[in-house]
């Protein structure tokens, strides 16, 4: 495609900034690359960006960058050009002299929502990147496609936070480098620097909540709120920063009502049910739990505050239970 005229946006300078002043000069990054245009440009961008170890050319076939930059792609298997799109990915990482991964995924089509199956085996693939960091492309458009999202299906606060630009994930940081970015700067520079990409067919779908958003739902908000998307991302900050807040709250808490890895429940008794609430949800993250719907904490909450001394409340939860025994809140992984 031919290159734009316009000079394109200062990615590179952003982007900088932002992997300096989170990855230390020793540590190494890789980057999730679907083939679509924003992951095609956050590596190309990271190649140029990204310090190497040192300034000793490595041999051919070491990795990037002097063993500092690589890339993951997933090859889900739901389209019938996922293969091609593996194949681009492999072309284009080649031209970049980056090493490349990719990584097959079994995606469950029977579950209740293949966008959140798709998604979940991403990140399990994710999670074995031998690297400090993992590089994702979302941009802005996508931090308020997330808010709208999370905000309809009931979300809290930290929902509401929709996609912070650094989050653990096991053993990973995961940084979004794009995430302040809009769609039409990435696109611009893609067009400057003579880019390819490719197209995932399902992205045109409304049949999945999140393109409904995108070609449905912000569109028509836009002729009346010309400035929805970048709105929506500073709520989102604003969101990010009152559930940074909650979680202060909940450490102070945990430090008033811990016994070692457990909670008293006497103590738990004195606080509101709003920050005992707060506190749990903050305990569950603390250790890798999903949260349970909101009626459920609720009820949860509720028997803890009132049981008499001869019941014992429980929750059980995909990865355990939370149970009261010997006045003692506990968290118990099944055997």
């Amino acid at each position: 495609m031919a290159a734009s005229r316009n000079k394109p946006p200062d990615l590179l300078a952003r982007v900088g900034r932002f992997i300096a002043d989170r990855l230390a000069a020793d540590e190494r990054l890789c980057v999730g690359l679907s083939g679509g245009c924003d992951s095609v440009v956050l590596l190309h961008l990271l190649s140029l960006a990204l310090p190497p170890l040192s300034p000793t050319p490595l041999p051919p076939g070491e990795m990037g960058l002097n063993g500092r930059l690589s890339a993951i792609h997933i090859n889900h298997g739901l389209s019938p050009h996922a293969d091609a799109w593996a194949d681009f990915c492999a072309a284009y990482c080649a031209q970049l002299g980056v090493p490349l991964r990719i990584r097959r995924v079994s995606v469950a089509k029977d579950s209740g929502s293949l966008e959140a199956a798709a998604r979940a085996a991403r990140y399990a693939a994710f999670a074995e990147v031998a690297a400090d960091a993992l590089a994702l492309a979302q941009h802005r458009g996508d931090q308020a496609e997330t808010l709208l999202l999370n905000l309809l299906r009931g979300a809290g606060v930290s929902g509401a936070a929709a996609m912070p630009g650094e989050r653990r994930h096991g053993p990973l940081r995961l940084l979004r480098p794009l995430l302040g970015e809009t769609r039409a700067d990435i696109e611009a520079y893609a067009r400057a620097h003579d880019l390819s990409w490719i197209s995932d067919e399902s992205n045109a779908d409304t049949r999945f909540s999140r393109n409904f958003i995108r070609h449905r739902v912000l569109p028509a908000i836009a002729p009346r709120f010309p400035g929805a998307e970048n709105a929506l991302a500073q709520a989102a900050g604003h969101f990010a920063e009152a559930a940074g807040l909650l979680d202060e709250l909940a450490e102070l808490d945990w430090r008033a009502v811990a016994d070692g890895d457990t909670a008293r429940l006497a103590a738990l008794r004195d606080l509101s049910p709003g920050r005992l609430k707060n506190l749990l949800r903050f305990r569950l993250r603390q250790l890798g739990w999903r949260m349970p719907v909101a009626a459920r904490l609720d009820e949860f909450v509720r028997q803890l505050r009132h049981a008499g001394p001869d019941r014992h409340p429980e929750l059980p939860l995909d990865e355990g239970r939370m149970r009261v025994s010997r006045s003692r809140l506990r968290w118990l992984t099944e055997a």
